[in-house]
C-alpha cells in the first residue's frame, strides 16, 4: 500500500511538471538574455521575452527618431508588391504601417498576426521573401543563424535591412567593429549596399542578396553584446 502511494506520487510529480512545461510555446526565452542555451530553467522563464519587449518599447520611446520609422519609409518608397519578412517584430509596426504583405515573427506574441518561432527556423519557403528586416533584433549568440535563414527566405537580389543599437558597434566600449560585422553577412552571400552611422541611437546597414549560393562554412561572426533595456 505504502508503495503504491509513492508510485502514484511520483506520477502527480512528472505530470506537474509536464503541465508546467506545457503552458507555453517552448521557445528560446534566454535569447532576450543573450544566452540561448535550452536547459529547463530558462524553458519555465517564459516570461522574460514579453518583459524584454516592455523594456524595449519603453526604452526607445525615448529616442528623438526611431529605426522603425525609417524602414516604414524604406517600404514606402519601393514598390508595395514586395513580400516582407520581418525578424523579431516586437508589436508588429511594421506589418500595420505599411501595405506589402508582410510576415511577422518573434519568440512569442499574443498577437494573432505574429509568427511565434525559432527564428532561426521559420515557416517560410525558400526564396520566396523580397525584403527581411532586423530592426533592434539580432539579440542572443544565435543571431548568425538568424541572418542565415533571412539569407534561405530571400529571393536572389533580395534586400536585407538592419537596424541595431549603435553602442553593440563602438570597438572602443566592448561592441563589434561594424566592418567586420557586415564582411561576416557579405561572406554570408550578400553584398553591402550602403551603411548609415548618422544616428546618435542605432545604426542601419543595407545589403542584396547575391544570385549565387555562398558557403556559410568558417564565416568568423563578431560577437555581440547584449543590449541591456534598464527599467525606469
Amino acid at each position: 500500500m505504502e508503495e503504491e502511494r509513492r508510485s502514484n506520487k511520483r506520477k502527480r510529480g512528472r505530470r506537474s511538471r509536464h503541465k508546467v512545461g506545457s503552458t507555453e510555446k517552448p521557445v528560446d526565452s534566454a535569447s532576450c538574455a543573450n544566452n540561448p542555451t535550452r536547459n529547463s530553467s530558462n524553458l519555465t522563464e517564459v516570461h522574460l521575452p514579453v518583459q524584454y519587449h516592455a523594456g524595449y518599447q519603453e526604452q526607445i520611446s525615448h529616442w528623438p527618431e526611431q529605426p522603425v520609422n525609417i524602414i516604414i519609409k524604406w517600404l514606402k518608397d519601393h514598390s508595395p508588391s514586395l513580400v516582407v519578412a520581418d525578424f523579431g517584430c516586437g508589436d508588429a509596426r511594421l506589418a500595420r504601417s505599411v501595405k506589402n504583405k508582410v510576415f511577422s515573427f518573434d519568440l512569442v506574441s499574443s498577437d494573432p498576426s505574429v509568427t511565434a518561432c525559432d527564428m532561426s527556423n521559420t515557416p517560410l519557403d525558400s526564396s520566396s521573401i523580397d525584403v527581411a528586416v532586423f530592426c533592434l533584433s539580432l539579440m542572443g549568440t544565435s543571431f548568425p543563424s538568424y541572418l542565415q535563414e533571412a539569407h534561405r527566405v530571400l529571393k536572389p537580389c533580395g534586400q536585407l535591412l538592419i537596424a541595431e543599437v549603435k553602442s553593440r558597434f563602438d570597438p572602443n566600449t566592448g561592441g563589434a567593429d561594424p566592418n567586420t560585422f557586415a564582411k561576416a553577412i557579405c561572406e554570408l552571400g550578400f553584398t553591402s549596399v550602403s551603411k548609415d552611422f548618422s544616428n546618435k541611437m542605432f545604426i542601419l546597414l543595407y545589403f542584396k542578396k547575391k544570385e549565387k549560393q555562398n558557403s556559410n562554412k568558417g564565416i568568423a561572426w563578431p560577437e555581440l553584446k547584449p543590449c541591456l533595456y534598464k527599467r525606469r
